[in-house]
């Protein structure tokens, strides 16, 4: 064809996009510019992307600023993770910035050149209830709810792959319990407002279908979902379309039809009637039963606290999200402005448990942003026991935080039912990238721990984590959220406990420390990738 006639060609296609735009009415910019107008819509429709790789700096963007999602890509990849020539962050004048305290001396060190070694819970789940399936997780870090349905099989499939490897535990999501969940890793049932997996053809609620689920699968615990940071206090619709034959079978609901979560539980309707339901599922599962929530009103936690005073019914964990949303897709508004940001939130319901002097009855759970050692840091200090990595983790098996997870055109195959798209991710390969992530962030947390002179970073306290406010002061981490005395921290008898399954000593040996770490342990300087290697893929 000549050129003549592609010219041409491409001229009256322009011409006709010229008429058509002066004769519409939907929209003046394109009636009174027409074809330039169109500009406007490709440069929003590419603009996250412009963003992201041109315009903002290393720590400007948000959720996770390009240092961030560098560091988990490098982290999850096995490569030299450590930065040079110095901070990005302007250090005089950030506000709200977290700044750990190392210690000079310390008389108890943990072993952090070990990159394989576990780093398990200060707490017995279930334990300080009597439950017959208490156990003590293995990793403080373990993967939070996101369910097959919202992430795509080969995504679900990878991270309990990776989770299994990194001896983690895995969290189902609302979403039921897939074929997916079920390659090896440890499980945190979820059970959510509509009981997926475990309703009956009416959407209540079924003990025996429970039941018969936990003996199919490695269930070592059970959440009960109140509210998610992504969106609390409000409800979900699966759309018709998304209900596959698969779906329909693993959440126990009809095939192509609309599905709407309501916002509360019909299984209860106060804390006097949720605890008997939290002791009746524990009683006949024998399994830890706790509560996820964002934290708004307070009175919740208060009235919680005090009729788990007496010992006779409690949960057994607690975990907090942040109101600052997550994997769940959401109207702006709640994203935005409903419930407390992580840290507020937590001090907060924490907060009622520590008044009340039986925090070491309760294993607390962080959830939203703490997949970063320096989030996590703050985390612990604050008296969570253990944290939950989705996003983070989501990044160490591909995302490149497109944000387009409500679309159902993820690029990466990670948050999408499409098959064509999801093909892109091989699970065997991501597996074994989600569970270094996982191994290197607790290999961080280690390293932190033996910087602050403490064997194992559940013994941080809110003393040994400054806020700072730019240049003009610092404020302990206790007196920022108004923390008592003691608040935060483990009892002495859970402290000696963890202390001696760490085998913390004074001083390692070098020639068996290398010995043990071989030649592929972490580097400072040689071999440090160049700034591609922190690419998602």
């Amino acid at each position: 064809m000549k050129l003549s006639h592609l010219a041409g060609g491409a001229a009256i296609g322009v011409g006709a996009l010229a008429a058509r735009d002066l004769i519409q009415k939907k929209h003046a910019l394109q009636r009174n510019f027409p074809v330039i107008a169109h500009l406007r819509w490709l440069l929003e429709e590419i603009g996250p992307e412009l963003r992201q790789y041109i315009v903002t700096s290393n720590e400007e963007e948000r959720p996770f600023s390009r240092d961030s999602r560098r560091w988990v890509y490098a982290s999850s990849k096995g490569e030299n993770n450590y930065f040079g020539f110095g901070t990005d962050l302007d250090t005089e004048h950030t506000q709200g910035h977290a700044y750990i305290k190392q210690r000079t001396f310390a008389d108890q060190l943990p072993d952090d050149h070990d990159a394989t070694a576990r780093l398990p819970s200060a707490k017995v789940l279930g334990g300080p209830r009597g439950r017959a399936g208490a156990f003590r997780p293995g990793s403080v870090v373990n993967v939070s709810a996101m369910s097959f349905g919202s992430l795509s099989g080969n995504a679900i499939t990878a991270l309990n792959k990776g989770a299994a490897m990194a001896g983690a535990m895995h969290n189902t999501g609302e979403g039921g319990l897939s074929t997916y969940h079920r390659n090896g890793a440890d499980l945190v049932f979820q059970i959510g407002t509509s009981y997926f997996g475990c309703r009956d053809e009416h959407g209540r609620f079924d003990l025996r279908r429970l039941e018969d689920l936990v003996a199919s699968a490695p269930v070592r615990a059970i959440e009960i979902k109140l509210s998610q940071g992504a969106k609390p206090g409000l409800g979900g619709l699966l759309p018709a379309a998304k209900v596959t034959p698969e779906i329909a079978e693993i959440r126990g609901i009809p095939e192509g039809r609309d599905c709407a979560s309501p916002s509360r539980h019909s299984a209860f309707g106060d804390v006097d009637s949720m605890l008997d339901w939290v002791e009746l599922i524990a009683a006949e599962t024998g399994l830890p039963v706790g509560i996820k929530s964002a934290v708004g009103d307070l009175g919740f936690w208060h009235e919680l606290v005090a009729q788990m005073e007496s010992g006779q019914r409690g949960v057994d964990f607690v975990t907090i999200d942040g109101g600052e949303g997550g994997t769940g897709a959401a109207p702006l508004l709640f994203t935005d402005s409903v419930s407390l940001p992580w840290r507020m939130g937590f001090a907060r319901a924490y907060g009622a448990f520590a008044e009340a002097g039986f925090t070491d009855r309760v294993t607390f759970i962080g959830s939203g942003k703490l997949g970063l050692p320096d989030n996590a840091v703050v985390a612990f200090a604050l008296g969570a026991d253990m944290v939950n990595v989705a996003r983070e983790a989501m990044l160490s098996i591909g995302c490149i935080q497109a944000q387009r997870c409500h679309t159902d055109r993820c690029p990466t195959g990670v948050a999408t039912q499409n098959a064509w798209l999801a093909r892109g991710l091989d699970p065997s390969d991501k597996a074994v990238r989600c569970a270094t992530y996982l191994t290197t962030l607790r290999r961080d947390l280690t390293k932190v721990s033996a910087a602050v002179g403490v064997p194992h970073p559940g013994l941080i306290t809110t003393g040994d984590v400054d806020i700072l406010n730019g240049d003009y002061e610092a404020r302990s981490l206790a007196a920022v959220y108004d923390y008592k005395e003691g608040w935060g921290e483990l009892g002495p008898d859970l402290a000696r406990e963890i202390t001696t399954l760490m085998h913390p000593q004074p001083t390692f040996d070098e020639q068996q420390t290398a010995e043990a770490t071989g030649p592929s342990g972490p580097a400072e300087a040689v071999g440090s990738p160049p700034w591609p290697s922190g690419a998602a893929d």
